[in-house]
Order: structure tokens, then sequence, then C-alpha cells
């Protein structure tokens, strides 16, 4: 038998044609010894037997636990955070019928004069409302008119009557400049004390 042959019986040499004489056992990467990490274990606790009924009651109080805590953040869900400026006082809560006062009814003679002057404003102030769209459109079409003559006289003039006026209003503006915190600076307002409610 040749060294072939036994190399392509015992090895995946088999592909490669090796010389006669053969001095590597084997072309993978050289086999090295490893050490794992070191496992500072110790042995498990001998679990203790207990009752199922126990287990599945322990089991039950978790759950139930669990979904009123859900039922809870459910019915909290949508309130929103209380103002404490917005809440009525209980001493005027407790006074509100002291408080409350018996006014006679409104009679309808009344009750249809006011619906008259309402009717009445509503139609003095559309009838402004109209004169004031008039008159601007009337403004706009005479401004547009005299631009069209003068485009006809001077295209010169007609442009520079139509560049706006920045000094008809004069505006001035200086932003923030960008300088470092001053260290250790007392603030004029004094201390502050939080008294907001934490939720």
């Amino acid at each position: 038998m040749s060294i072939n042959n036994l190399v392509s019986s015992l090895t995946r040499l088999s592909l490669i044609k090796v010389p006669t004489l053969i001095r590597n056992v084997s072309l993978n990467a050289p086999m090295l010894f490893r050490s794992t990490p070191v496992l500072l274990a110790e042995p498990l606790k001998k679990k203790k037997k207990m009752d199922p009924a126990i287990i599945k009651a322990r089991e039950e109080k978790k759950k139930k636990k669990i979904e009123k805590a859900i039922r809870k953040l459910e019915k909290n869900a949508r309130k929103l955070k209380p103002i404490s400026e917005c809440e009525i006082p209980f001493e005027i809560l407790d006074t509100l019928k002291n408080r409350q006062r018996n006014l006679p009814g409104i009679s309808e003679e009344i009750l249809e004069n006011r619906a008259l002057l309402e009717k009445k404003w509503c139609r003095y102030k559309r009838e402004q409302h109209l004169v004031d769209m008039q008159m601007l459109d009337r403004i706009q079409f005479a401004q547009q008119k005299a631009l069209d003559e003068l485009r006809k006289e001077s295209e010169q003039l007609y442009q520079e009557a139509i560049q706006p006026d920045l000094m008809m209003m004069p505006y001035k503006i200086e932003g923030p400049v960008e300088t470092p915190p001053i260290e250790n600076y007392q603030s004029p307002d004094g201390d502050y004390n939080d008294v907001s409610k934490k939720w």
C-alpha cells in the first residue's frame, strides 16, 4: 500500500497530492491546549416539597395583585393632573347654597328686545364691513391705475415706486451676546423653593 493511499484513507488530504516524503501529519491549524474559565459554583439546594395547593394559591395572589394594579392604571389613565389653583376650596363648596341668588325670571318681552337688539347690531356690523371692503377696493384700484399710468411714462420711475420704503417703519434689534456664564453668580431673584407636587 503506497503512502498516498494510506493518507487518503486516514485524512482529508485525499484531494491534495502529497509528495513521497511526508513530514507534516496534518495541514489544519495546530491543536493547542485550552483551559476553561473557573466557575465558582456550589451545589444546588434541595427543593423543598411543597403542597401544590399552596403554590397555586401564591400564583393566584400574584395574579390578582397584578390585575388590581392594571385596573388602577386604567382607571387613572385619562385623568389629568389636578391644578391646585383651579380647585374650589371646601369652605366655598360648604357655603354654596348661601351664595346662590334667587333671581326673578326674565320676561318674554325683555328676551324679544334682546334678540332684536342683537340682530340690529349684526346688521350694523355687516354694513360697516361692506363699506370698509369697498373703500379698500377703491384705494387699491386707484393705486394700481396710478402705477399703470406711471409705467407708461417711465419704467425707471415705476420700478422705484414699487420698491418698499424701509424708512417708513424703522426696525432695529440687537441679539443676545455669546458670553460664558459668570462663576458663583448670585441671582437677584433670591431663593426659589419648588413646592409643586410630585406625581
